[in-house]
């Protein structure tokens, strides 16, 4: 999803890089991490869910969810009656969380058990995330939700009505502490393991999407849109 001009409030400058904090330089691997805003966004934007983590009665919690982003903010929906999006309403401190992505390219199988990896890119972002209350940035940001899915989709589909409306909570995180951390390459095996008589190498993966399938009760004269084949 292209970068957007944010509702009110202004969302974070997006003129630079990310600040690395003591919370997003790696202490292992430090050479995989990057704070390029473009790197994290692209990121982002590829990921159908995010992993969004919080403490509920001093207990840790990780939600997959849907989330969409416009700029350097990310927006995450869910019921109203969800306890993390109730709590994340006060304004005052809001919910401390810490959302996730990953991507699986690639099984990286080493001679050696102990140098078997994946190649991925991930991004992982802390903050604390607040209840959007604004009309119209939480139109936009559901919006914003159905189109990281589908781009274009929210433009053809019914919109949430007023009932629908009053049972979402949206919640906004800024993009300031975050970073993204990538691996590629084949594996790291040890000087001495490279005549071991064991296969080595890089299993890729890749993101692939099938015919699309039509509702049951879909009228046969609605064909599939552009946006959807185009994917």
């Amino acid at each position: 999803m292209p970068d957007t001009v944010s509702p009110q409030p202004t969302a974070p400058d997006t003129a630079a890089g990310f600040e690395p904090t003591e919370r997003t330089v790696p202490t292992r691997s430090r050479e995989r991490a990057s704070y390029d805003r473009e790197v994290v966004h692209s990121i982002l934007d590829e990921a159908y869910l995010c992993h969004l983590g919080f403490v509920r009665d001093g207990a840790p919690v990780v939600l997959p969810t849907l989330f969409g982003r416009i700029g350097d903010r990310l927006y995450v929906h869910g019921s109203t009656g969800s306890r993390p999006l109730r709590e994340a309403g006060r304004t005052d401190p809001g919910l401390p969380v810490c959302l996730t992505v990953t991507h699986v390219d690639g099984l990286v199988l080493a001679r050696s058990a102990f140098h078997h990896s994946i190649n991925y890119r991930s991004v992982v972002v802390h903050g604390v995330a607040h209840t959007v209350t604004d009309p119209e940035e939480r139109r936009a940001a559901l919006d914003a939700i159905v189109d990281h899915v589908v781009p274009g989709r929210s433009a053809d589909s019914r919109p949430a009505d007023e009932k629908e409306l009053a049972a979402t909570a949206v919640i906004r995180l800024d993009l300031r502490e975050v970073s993204a951390k990538i691996r590629t390459g084949g594996p790291n095996d040890e000087a001495r393991d490279l005549m071991l008589p064991h296969w080595a190498g890089v299993v890729p993966l890749a993101r692939g999407y099938e015919t699309p399938l039509p509702a049951d009760d879909l009228d046969p004269a609605i064909g599939v849109p552009e946006y959807v084949t185009e994917l």
